[in-house]
């Protein structure tokens, strides 16, 4: 089974929708994903938790599907977003000076994709 990390640093929409698109697509044809947001993205998790927010149903199935290894701390608190990602209940990933360590996907097998 092959195992892909999305690491997302783009905070637009319109890259983020190919991040949960791809992530679910994946996950449905057996593969093992995680999604870590990073840099930009994290400016998004105020958004996607609002019902009339176009990537909510998408953002909705990845959580459920247990996608989301979890969000930044760092950018979290730089961009203003981490008592958001704390309201809902997300992972914070501070494992390399307060940011997401790849190295530590890789050595769980994941391949890294950047966005």
């Amino acid at each position: 089974m092959k195992k892909n990390a999305l690491f997302v640093f783009n905070g637009d929409p319109l890259c983020f929708i190919h991040v949960l698109l791809n992530a679910l697509d994946m996950k449905e044809k057996g593969g093992d994903v995680q999604i870590v947001m990073e840099g930009a993205s994290v400016k998004l998790i105020p958004e996607l938790k609002k019902e009339d927010h176009p990537l909510y149903g998408l953002w909705k199935k990845v959580r459920i599907a247990g996608l989301l290894a979890g969000v930044c701390e760092a950018c979290s608190r730089k961009m203003g977003t981490l008592e958001n990602a704390k309201e809902q209940e997300l992972v914070l990933l501070n494992d390399m000076n307060g940011h997401p360590s790849m190295s530590r996907f890789q050595q769980e097998g994941y391949e890294i994709i950047s966005f």
